[in-house]
């Protein structure tokens, strides 16, 4: 018996995830909220039209087709092992242990990363939201920590209380600023009449292919945390099916979604798209929305990256969960709560470092939006390095089971290259400091990581054997 299992006789039984209770449209949700793209929609169609002009529209089309082809791969593994594991099992099925805990590493810090920089946009669209309501006091540091400890304290308290609870509140608060956003901009195409069709951005005799190309890594980046949903591989009904389904879906929908909204600022703002600080304000009052539409306009951009903060803590508990359950971390964390039957230790983990991070940049005089984008970036290089080695995984899994499916290895190419790509674009040239240092503390942590790995594996060498055949089909595990 391993000294794991010796340590394990004296600790309570793991009750387990709740099981089979999140419906298609609830993994959905989880998945939409994960990518925010009301979040996106506010920022980087303007950040794209400063190099790709009129051919913005085909960066995010070309980002969404790089996505898909990870969706694909991503649904063929969650057909196969429906999992809590998500990419971090995926991965052991064709690469082996190791690969599989560099993606689940990874993938971690993606979820979170993305979850502690949206706690920024939360906090500074509501102080916003607040200053407009006639509160012209909600200034400086004070107010930042107060509602940093607030807004981040609910997301993590949401997704203890349950997965259900938490999906339903980010797919509300998601549903809720899409739709506000959409209004605002067919409110904007019908303002502009006959001017709001653009033939020009449908021709490419001025489309700048290198600037597009360049836009094409910032709209990847407005994908991350698409697959989110398949983390509840134990929770969602007939998951073998309402997985894919959530994954493909929600990132099509999404991507329509991106190409329509970036289509609508250029058609109306023209060239000032390029030189206003926030478009879709500059669009409200272009247009002359009414008066009341602009706080309301802000709280939906709020509530947006709100949703983007729990549904990535809940992708971190359940990874967590996993490797707690394997060996791979404490075994205390391999045990959901009795009551909520949620990985509570993980994500009070998660939670509280979040917290800790984001108020330990206010206190050094970040600004919010600063740690948002640094933060952000950081965790992109998770998601780009589980994204190519589960596309990876993909071609060997197919080929080592002699599986006739000659589409995945081509999908599975295109999308290794792409995260390449990506990566390459965020190195080089040199950004400006502190964005130059971002992919070194990355490694970083990734090493950090692996000494624990290692230090297990040479403790219990049974741990390699166990990565990625826990919580598959049967709620066996070390936890």
């Amino acid at each position: 018996m391993s000294t794991v299992q010796k340590n394990l006789q004296t600790t309570d039984k793991d009750s387990g995830l709740r099981e089979g209770v999140m419906s298609g449209p609830e993994l959905a949700a989880q998945a939409i909220a994960s990518i925010a793209p009301s979040a996106v929609i506010a920022f980087t169609a303007a950040e794209i039209f400063l190099g790709a002009g009129t051919g913005t529209i085909y960066a995010f089309l070309l980002a969404t087709i790089v996505i898909l082809c990870v969706g694909y791969i991503v649904s063929f593994f969650a057909k196969l092992f429906p999992s809590a594991g998500s990419l971090y099992t995926y991965v052991s099925k064709g690469l082996g242990p190791t690969a599989a805990f560099t993606a689940g590493m990874a993938l971690m810090i993606g979820s979170w990363g993305i979850a502690t920089g949206s706690l920024n946009g939360a906090v500074s669209f509501m102080m916003d939201v607040l200053r407009l309501l006639g509160m012209t006091s909600v200034e400086g540091m004070g107010w930042a920590i107060m509602l940093t400890i607030i807004i981040g304290g609910l997301a993590t308290f949401f997704t203890i209380q349950g997965i259900r609870a938490s999906a339903r509140v980010s797919f509300v608060l998601e549903l809720v600023s899409i739709a506000i956003i959409l209004v605002l901009l067919f409110s904007a195409l019908l303002w502009a009449g006959k001017a709001g069709w653009d033939p020009s951005q449908f021709t490419l005799k001025e489309t700048p292919f290198q600037g597009v190309a360049a836009g094409m890594v910032l709209a990847i980046l407005g994908f991350v945390g698409f697959s989110s949903a398949d983390a509840l591989g134990r929770e969602a009904r007939n998951p073998k099916k309402a997985i894919p389904r959530a994954i493909m879906w929600s990132a099509l929908g999404v991507g329509i979604l991106y190409v329509f909204a970036a289509y609508t600022q250029i058609a109306v703002l023209g060239d000032e798209l390029g030189d206003v600080a926030s478009p879709l304000e500059a669009l409200n009052d272009k247009i002359g929305m009414p008066l009341w539409f602009g706080p309301v306009l802000l709280f939906g951009v709020a509530a947006s990256f709100f949703a983007v903060v729990v549904a990535p803590l809940n992708v971190v508990g359940r990874i967590i969960y996993v490797m707690g359950k394997e060996g791979v971390l404490p075994p205390a964390f391999g045990r959901t709560h009795k009551r909520h039957l949620t990985p509570h230790r993980g994500l009070l983990v998660a939670g509280g470092l979040m917290l800790a991070v984001d108020v330990l940049m206010i206190l050094f005089g970040n600004s919010l939006m600063d740690t948002l984008v640094w933060v952000d970036t950081y965790a992109t290089y998770g998601y780009m390095l589980s994204y190519a080695l589960v596309a990876i995984a993909g071609m060997m899994y197919v080929k080592k089971h002699n599986i006739r499916n000659s589409l995945l290895p081509a999908l599975a190419i295109a999308a290794v290259v792409a995260m390449a790509y990506v990566f390459f674009a965020n190195i080089w040239p040199v950004p400006a400091f502190p964005v130059n240092i971002l992919p070194y503390i990355f490694m970083l942590t990734m090493l950090l990581g692996f000494a624990r790995f290692w230090h297990v594996v040479k403790k219990d060498p049974e741990t390699l054997r166990r990565i990625g055949n826990t919580h598959t089909e049967m709620m066996e595990g070390v936890g």
